[in-house]
């Protein structure tokens, strides 16, 4: 990643200008487009912005849609409004798409992004054609998604509130970062295409600016973590939930739960491949090609 100095200039260069704004009753809210196609709305998930949005997205983009890539409520340029419930997110979206002239779109919501995500099929079904939900991290058993030790939760919480313990754990400990903060095994990395171990990579590094993303990560903390009332089982379009069984943050079972609770749900669990779904990509590109083409209802 080079010095410190060039990891944060790279960081900031590579966000800067690639965004745009639009006013919402919650303050502003950023977000990009990319690619040409049918539109699809991708929510990014803990440490992320419109930059991991559009990581994610990259197979769905190169596949023929067109990714419209909010920031969630507190990263990088949206603001932190004083209620940032996964309600009033999933209300910032529908504002959103006013604003560009969508009426309908297909929705993911990846890890954290989860929540809004289905908040957006629960308050704007018109708006809403298919819903997927990628590694949801939500809890709907009463337990945690993300459970830390003591001693992984005292460095979780100095990596993820200061760029320069951030950069020097990537430096020299990025597979422990892997297995710890994207919570995939890093063994995976010697078996998967080196665009795959790219792309892992990649989600790593974006994470940077850690500054930039603070209140976001702390609201994700406490909304995955807190028992979800949501009841997911009014959701009424075409609904993908798709997870990895070893995914260290253990959404399989999230997945499970609400493929089971929602009616017209399919279900995808991948063997292997943690939360960054790794090695899957472009089998996880075409579920959702295939899905998203199917008529909604």
């Amino acid at each position: 990643m080079g010095s410190y100095g060039e990891a944060m200039a790279a960081a900031n260069a590579r966000i800067t200008g690639k965004s745009s704004l639009v006013t919402t009753r919650f303050g502003q809210l950023e977000y990009a487009v990319a690619g040409r196609g049918e539109p699809l709305l991708m929510v990014h998930g803990t440490g992320g912005g419109f930059d991991q949005g559009l990581r994610f997205a990259g197979g769905l983009i190169a596949s023929g849609f067109q990714v419209v890539a909010p920031s969630r409520f507190g990263y990088l340029r949206s603001d932190f409004p004083d209620d940032p419930s996964p309600e009033h997110q999933a209300d910032a979206f529908a504002e959103l798409l006013d604003h560009l002239g969508i009426d309908r779109i297909p929705i993911v919501g990846g890890s954290a992004g989860a929540l809004p995500a289905a908040s957006f099929a629960l308050r704007h079904p018109d708006r809403c054609s298919h819903l997927i939900l990628l590694v949801p991290a939500m809890n709907l058993s009463n337990r945690d998604p993300v459970e830390f030790t003591r001693l992984q939760q005292f460095f979780v919480e100095r990596l993820l509130t200061s760029d320069r313990w951030f950069w020097a754990a990537r430096t020299w400990a990025p597979d422990q970062l892997i297995g710890t903060l994207l919570a995939t095994d890093p063994a995976l990395l010697a078996s998967v295409p080196a665009s795959e171990r790219e792309r892992a990579y990649l989600v790593l590094d974006e994470l940077m600016p850690i500054h930039k993303r603070l209140q976001g990560m702390a609201q994700d903390g406490q909304m995955a973590g807190a028992p979800s009332g949501m009841d997911v089982s009014r959701i009424e379009m075409p609904a993908l939930i798709v997870s990895a069984e070893d995914d260290r943050f253990g959404t399989a079972q999230a997945a499970q739960l609400l493929a089971g609770r929602i009616p017209s749900a399919r279900l995808v669990i991948f063997p292997t491949g943690g939360h960054l779904w790794l090695g899957h990509d472009e089998e996880l590109t075409a579920e959702i090609t295939n899905f998203v083409a199917r008529p909604a209802g």
